[in-house]
Order: structure tokens, then C-alpha cells, then sequence
């Protein structure tokens, strides 16, 4: 699961509303059968349920449940596609007009436009409180609260922060000692990719994609010195471009994050 949860997506001051449209009631989704229902995934995204049944799991085996387990579990693009999509099934079913036609139409698209406005925010699993520390805690908090009001160019300081942090921690974890006070973030990267060269057999491909990463973070020393509010610039970098070198930088710490829990013990 995604951390998240089909209760936490969608309130219960919404979900009964969100629920009667689709008709939910006892299991069921609108008119679809198992086949339909199966057939209607697969012609509007290209999975089939009875294949793909890591994100149609967990809640039982009724259309409803796997409806509810795919809201909580599928890229969140690939839900609000699914939820549009039904909605004009659900249309040409049969035409329905009235006050609580328009409530219930209302309700659903306020959930449906929540579900897409996060599927546009940056992905933030990697970003994380790695030890017990306040201090690290209210600083992943600041980073999240920027990017939730979606103003990645105002913690891109504190990025460069957190990963100083993260990287030494790593290279002192996994063996190649204390990063010093003034190792730059670029040389603390590079420290780490060593160790994971010389301790992980990397594919060739991704090896030469970590490589070229440490050039990245050298660049993201100067675009915090002169494009941040780490001191007094008159220029930020622009909310496009922060988006994209947090996008960058977080797909990294991704792939580290995945890599030291697969492979090393603590």
C-alpha cells in the first residue's frame, strides 16, 4: 500500500454520496457484473483486475471492495481517470436530473478534483525522518508543508539540508565513517555511491545513473546559495524548475531508500 487509505481519501461526509453514485450499495458497482466490471478497467487503462491484483486486493472480493482497494492502492492518475470515466458510464446508464442528482454530482467531483490535485504533487515517500531526531522531524515537516501548498522553490534549502544529513548518515551507516563538517553535499553523495559500487552489484545502467547523480547534488550547492532563501537572493529558482530538481533529487533518495532496505542490515 501507498500509505494511504480509502477512509483517509475520501471522508464519510463525502463517501456516502461518493458511494451512492456508483451504486455500492451490497458489493456492487453501477451495472457491471464481475466481466464488466473487468472489461471496463481493462478497456479504460489497460488492467485487468483478475492479472493485476496487487492494487484490486485487500478489502474482499466484491466489486465495491476492489473498487475501494484500487482507490487506495493504483497511481493516483490512473484513479481519478477511472473515477471520470465511471461517472460517464453512469451517465449513459440513464439520465438523471434533480436536486440530489446535482448534490450527488457536486460531492463526486469534489472528491474526483482532491484525488487529481494530489496526483500533481511531488512524491515525497523518500523524504522521511531517518533517526530519532526534533530537529530532523520539524524539518521534513517544513519540507512536505511547502510542497502540500505547492511551493517547491521555498524548500529547496531545506532540501539541500535534509539531504546533507541524509547522505552522512548514510556513508557513517554502511561503514565509510563521518562526513566531515564542511564535505560539501556533492562529496557526500559521491562517498556514498563508492560504497554502494563497491558493496552492491549494481546493474551497469544504474550504476552510470548514480554516477552522473553526484554532478546534480554539486549543481544543487549553488542553486541554494544563489537561487534559495538560504540567504538574501534576489531570484528564486522558478516553481517549473524547483518542481523538476525535487522530482530529481527525490527519485534519487527513492532508489537509495529502496537499495539500503533491500540489501543491508541495520
Amino acid at each position: 500500500m501507498l500509505g494511504r487509505s480509502y477512509e483517509k481519501m475520501i471522508p464519510r461526509h463525502e463517501r456516502v454520496d461518493f458511494e451512492n453514485a456508483l451504486s455500492m450499495e451490497e458489493g456492487y458497482v453501477l451495472d457491471f457484473n464481475n466481466r464488466t466490471f473487468n472489461d471496463f478497467f481493462y478497456e479504460t487503462l489497460g488492467l485487468d483486475p483478475d492479472v493485476n491484483t496487487r492494487v484490486f486486493s485487500g478489502r474482499g472480493t466484491s466489486k465495491a471492495n476492489r473498487l475501494r482497494a484500487f482507490i487506495e492502492r493504483a497511481e493516483l492518475h490512473l484513479v481519478s481517470k477511472i473515477l471520470r470515466e465511471m461517472w460517464e458510464h453512469r451517465d449513459r446508464q440513464i439520465r438523471r436530473s434533480g436536486p440530489n442528482e446535482d448534490r450527488l454530482r457536486e460531492n463526486y467531483f469534489r472528491v474526483v478534483s482532491r484525488i487529481e490535485g494530489k496526483a500533481d504533487a511531488i512524491d515525497t515517500s523518500a523524504i522521511e525522518t531517518f533517526e530519532l531526531s526534533e530537529p530532523l522531524e520539524e524539518l521534513v515537516t517544513s519540507i512536505k508543508r511547502d510542497l502540500d501548498a505547492k511551493k517547491p522553490q521555498a524548500a529547496l534549502d531545506r532540501l539541500h539540508t535534509y539531504c546533507m544529513k541524509r547522505f552522512a548518515s548514510l556513508v557513517r551507516k554502511h561503514g565509510g565513517g563521518e562526513c566531515g563538517k564542511d564535505d560539501p553535499l556533492h562529496s557526500r553523495v559521491g562517498k556514498y555511491v563508492k560504497l554502494m559500487q563497491a558493496q552492491r552489484n549494481l546493474n551497469p545502467i544504474s550504476e552510470r545513473i548514480m554516477k552522473s547523480s553526484i554532478s546534480v547534488f554539486e549543481a544543487m550547492n549553488t542553486i541554494r546559495n544563489d537561487k534559495s532563501f538560504a540567504h538574501d537572493n534576489p531570484e528564486l529558482v522558478e516553481m517549473e524548475e524547483a518542481r523538476f530538481i525535487f522530482d530529481s533529487i527525490a527519485a534519487f533518495l527513492r532508489f537509495a531508500k529502496a537499495v539500503d532496505g533491500r540489501h543491508f542490515e541495520d
